[in-house]
């Protein structure tokens, strides 16, 4: 199977993340508008610019430069410190949101994060989900990243290094030589400084160059590096991304709607769909589920969620739609306009440990039947993609949870 790559970065991590946290300390200044640096200790010539503001940018100012060298392009310069805590906090929070789309994330650095997305796309295109995360990142977290789309890690990361802020690129295989080979050859991932100028005296100076150029003579050159450059340039790469499977203490999702939506129905069939992704990972996990919590936002940014506890630990799709559906109920009842519905499980425990208990003898032979279909759709998800089997209560879905072209 073809994978199915994102890579989400950070726009400008640092600077990006100490503005949100003076202005929830009540700043009335974002420093992302102002000529601004993160950086060292001003008062000694060794500290450097560590991220700047676009309007420093346009000073001139570059990262790893002194402070020194910085406030002699820009006099009014205002510079922060840095602060790890803050930093980690907001980073935490991406990984976070990111693990509502999938258990296989590779936390590449602080600030950008690879996500395997390959079994995980649901009812959705890998660009519809990297849209989604562009835009959720910017509503609920209040920074912006761009989104790199494509079937392996290097091309991904390429993606998201094309033009920024808030963006989101797609480099398919198709596109190589009009996205990626016309760039300079410096802009390739993980060549090294010291070999750009050798690559320019052999007259390599874009990447459609060193696509283009010997493997044989490469590889004598350059040894296993040379063979290595040869193929990213060709955007050939095999590379897994690298996770740590852990079994995860609670399942969700959530989906922010292109427009709000006031009726019960609607929302009890949005529920269905997040409800049916979620339980469909449960059952990946091989685990099972004791407590189902909901999550309404309204359009006013305000946040209810509301829990309940299962009669028994499980798996089954109806059953915890039924409960996810009776909490609805009793959360939903003035119409107000809602713009985020969300589901997660929690208390899991692993299915073939589970303790026989009285509540087993409460499923009658509907809810065994039910099992059986759960594990027979999944199977057929497994073979034909997520999105080929589907429930008739959500026929009409892709009008709420898709976001607008």
């Amino acid at each position: 199977m073809e994978k199915q790559i994102l890579h989400v970065d950070v726009n400008n991590a640092f600077l990006s993340w100490t503005a949100i946290d003076m202005l929830k300390k009540g700043s009335k200044i974002d420093i992302r508008d102002i000529p601004a640096v993160i950086g060292g200790d001003e008062s000694k010539r060794s500290g450097i610019v560590l991220a700047k503001s676009p309007k420093a940018k346009e000073c001139g100012i570059v990262t790893a430069e002194t402070i020194y060298q910085a406030k002699l392009k820009c006099p009014g310069l205002q510079i922060f410190p840095s602060n790890y805590t803050i930093y980690r906090e907001n980073s935490n929070k991406l990984f976070k949101l990111l693990s509502e789309y999938t258990d296989k994330i590779e936390r590449f650095s602080i600030d950008e994060c690879f996500l395997d997305m390959t079994h995980y796309l649901m009812n959705s295109t890998l660009l519809e989900k990297g849209i989604e995360i562009n835009r959720r990142v910017k509503n609920e977290l209040g920074f912006t990243v761009n989104v790199g789309v494509a079937h392996n890690k290097l091309l991904a990361k390429m993606a998201s290094d094309f033009q920024k802020p808030d963006k989101v690129h797609t480099l398919w295989e198709e596109e190589i030589p009009t996205k990626m080979w016309p760039l300079p050859v410096s802009e390739l991932f993980m060549l090294g400084k010291k070999t750009v100028p050798k690559l320019y005296h052999m007259q390599i100076k874009t990447i459609g160059d060193l696509a283009k150029s010997d493997k044989t003579m490469l590889s004598k050159k350059f040894g296993k590096h040379g063979i290595m450059m040869w193929e990213y340039a060709n955007g050939i790469d095999n590379s897994e991304v690298k996770f740590q499977k852990e079994k995860p203490k609670g399942i969700g999702n959530s989906v922010t709607l292109p427009q709000d939506v006031r009726n019960i129905e609607q929302l009890e069939e949005i529920l269905l769909a997040i409800t049916e992704q979620v339980t469909y990972r449960l059952r990946k996990e091989k685990m099972i589920a004791n407590v189902v919590n909901v999550q309404l936002r309204t359009k006013d940014f305000i946040d209810k969620t509301h829990q309940r506890k299962l009669r028994y630990a499980t798996a089954n799709t109806k059953e915890i739609y039924n409960k996810a559906k009776e909490i609805l109920r009793e959360m939903y009842k003035n119409g107000t306009p809602i713009r985020l519905v969300g589901v997660r499980v929690d208390n899991l425990e692993e299915k073939e440990h589970k303790q026989i208990s009285l509540f087993d003898e409460i499923k009658d032979e509907k809810q065994e039947k039910q099992e059986k279909l759960d594990e027979t759709l999944d199977m057929l998800k497994e073979k034909y993609g997520y999105q080929t089997i589907t429930r008739a209560g959500k026929m009409n879905l892709d009008n709420y949870i898709k976001p607008k072209k």
